[in-house]
C-alpha cells in the first residue's frame, strides 16, 4: 500500500497576496514584451487618427479656427484613444487565460482572486501606459512643447486613464466566456466610447442629443482634462479656444478638471472592484 503524503497549503499573508499580484503583473508584461510587433500593430489606429484625419481636416476646418491645426487639437485626444485601445485589448487576455485553461490553473493556486485580478488590471494598465507615453513622445511633431510641468501631468493622467479603462475591460473579460465574443463586445464598446467624448471633435454646439451622450460618456471626461493640460501651455487664441476647448458643462456649470480627474480615479476604483466581485462570485 503506497505512503500517504500530507501536503500543506501554505496560508495567506499579505506577502503572498503581493508576490501574486508582481507574477500576474510580470507575466502580462513579459508576455507583451515577447511580441514587439504588437506594439506598432496597436498604436497603428491613434497615429492613423492624429496624421492622416488629423490633415485631412486641416483644410475644412481653418477659415473657422484661426489657422489652428487640428493636429495639435486632437491630440490629448489621440492619447486616450491609445491608452483605451491597447487596454481593452490587454484584457482580452483574461479571456484567452480562460480559454486555454491557465486561468483555472491560477483560480485553484493559494492565492486570492483578487490578487490575479488586480494583478492583471495592472499589468493591463501598465502596458496601456507604455503606448500613451509612445504617443506622448511625439508631442513636438504636432506642435505642442515639451514642457515639463505638462508632461508629468499628462504622464500622470494618462497613468490614471489607462488603470481606469483596464478595470472596465477586466470588468467585461470576468463576465464574457470566449475570446470571439469579447472583441465583438470591444468592437461594440469602443468606437462609440471614442466617437461620443470629443476626441476628435469640440463639444460646442453639439446637437442635444449628442451632448447628453457626450456629458454620460466616462472617456469625455479623461479627454476633456488632458486636452486643458496641453492647451493651457499653449499659445491659442480666445477665439480658438472658447470654439475648441470649451470644456464640459453640466446645466450650464463649467466642471472644473481636478473634478474630472477624481471622477475618472472614481469610476476605475468602482469598475474594479465590481470585477472583483464578480470574479470571486465566478465557477
Amino acid at each position: 500500500m503506497a505512503d500517504i503524503v500530507a501536503a500543506r497549503v501554505p496560508e495567506r499573508t499579505w506577502r503572498s497576496e503581493a508576490r501574486a499580484v508582481k507574477t500576474v503583473w510580470n507575466r502580462d508584461l513579459i508576455r507583451f514584451l515577447g511580441n514587439r510587433g504588437q506594439t506598432m500593430t496597436w498604436l497603428v489606429q491613434p497615429l492613423l487618427f492624429l496624421f492622416v484625419l488629423g490633415s485631412g481636416l486641416q483644410t475644412l476646418s481653418a477659415a473657422s479656427t484661426g489657422g489652428f491645426d487640428l493636429k495639435t487639437f486632437i491630440f490629448p485626444g489621440v492619447i486616450c484613444i491609445a491608452v483605451l485601445f491597447t487596454a481593452m485589448i490587454s484584457a482580452a487576455s483574461l479571456v484567452w487565460d480562460r480559454e486555454l485553461g491557465f486561468l483555472r490553473e491560477m483560480t485553484i493556486s493559494p492565492v486570492s482572486r483578487t490578487s490575479i485580478l488586480l494583478g492583471k488590471c495592472l499589468g493591463g494598465a501598465s502596458i496601456a501606459a507604455s503606448q500613451g507615453v509612445i504617443v506622448l513622445a511625439l508631442a513636438g511633431l504636432v506642435g505642442v512643447p515639451y514642457d515639463i510641468g505638462l508632461l508629468l501631468g499628462a504622464l500622470g493622467l494618462l497613468v490614471l486613464v489607462a488603470f481606469a479603462v483596464s478595470a472596465f475591460g477586466m470588468l467585461v473579460a470576468v463576465t464574457i466566456k470566449q475570446a470571439q465574443t469579447f472583441t465583438w463586445v470591444m468592437q461594440l464598446v469602443v468606437f462609440p466610447v471614442v466617437f461620443l467624448s470629443g476626441a476628435l471633435y469640440p463639444v460646442s454646439g453639439l446637437p442635444g442629443w449628442l451632448e447628453v451622450l457626450n456629458r454620460l460618456n466616462p472617456l469625455t471626461y479623461a479627454v476633456d482634462a488632458m486636452r486643458h493640460l496641453v492647451f493651457d501651455h499653449l499659445d491659442v487664441s480666445e477665439a480658438a479656444r472658447q470654439t475648441l476647448d470649451p470644456g464640459v458643462t453640466w446645466f450650464g456649470w463649467q466642471v472644473p478638471a481636478l473634478v474630472e480627474v477624481g471622477m475618472v480615479l472614481v469610476l476605475g476604483v468602482g469598475m474594479l472592484a465590481l470585477a472583483i466581485w464578480r470574479f470571486s462570485r465566478a465557477e
